[in-house]
């Protein structure tokens, strides 16, 4: 393809599409049913790690914050306050996934993309586990049935993604502030 924007958008496109379906496929085959492979379940279940990772995370923050906290490998009870249920849609591998296909396919040095894709991975998983910290203790399902706490988070990461990749995309590379000298 000659065209630059084109091939940026098909690229971001098959990328987008192989990460999130490979995720969801792997989603199938690490969880017990029609396709289960207990190999991969036992070995490479990088789901299950990042959601342990969540929510040992989330555990210890609020654990240093003086919060009493029983974690296993899905749920996050603080004494007191709440519960939340750590499911495949509260990882953000969508949300993983758009980004992670946008620096990919977008044309700029492979360092910049490496700092920038690093640092933003970090970022989103960083806002997940403070969402996680905030639903633990402050969510109730009872009383707040109308608010989807999924839809809030995703509309915000999805805005700051857009503003990161916005001043990203501007950015030119090798190119010092002039004011700065």
């Amino acid at each position: 393809m000659k065209n630059p924007a084109i091939r940026f958008i098909v690229t971001f496109l098959f990328l987008f599409l192989l990460f999130y379906y490979f995720n969801l496929a792997f989603i199938g085959l690490a969880s017990p049913g029609n396709y289960y492979s207990s190999f991969l379940a036992g070995h490479f279940n990088y789901i299950q790690w990042l959601r342990s990772l969540l929510l040992s995370c989330s555990a210890l923050i609020l654990k240093a914050f003086g919060f009493d906290v029983i974690y296993n490998h899905i749920d996050l009870l603080v004494a007191g306050k709440g519960t939340i249920r750590l499911a495949y849609d509260c990882l953000g591998l969508g949300v993983m996934s758009f980004f992670t296909a946008f620096v990919i396919a977008y044309p700029k040095k492979l360092r910049s993309k490496l700092w920038f894709l690093i640092s933003g991975l970090l970022g989103i998983q960083f806002l997940n586990i403070i969402r996680f910290v905030l639903l633990a203790l402050f969510w109730s399902k009872k009383t707040n049935r109308i608010v989807d706490h999924h839809t809030i988070f995703n509309i915000i990461i999805y805005i700051l993604i857009m503003i990161c990749l916005y001043f990203w995309v501007k950015r030119e590379p090798g190119v010092k502030n002039q004011e700065s000298r």
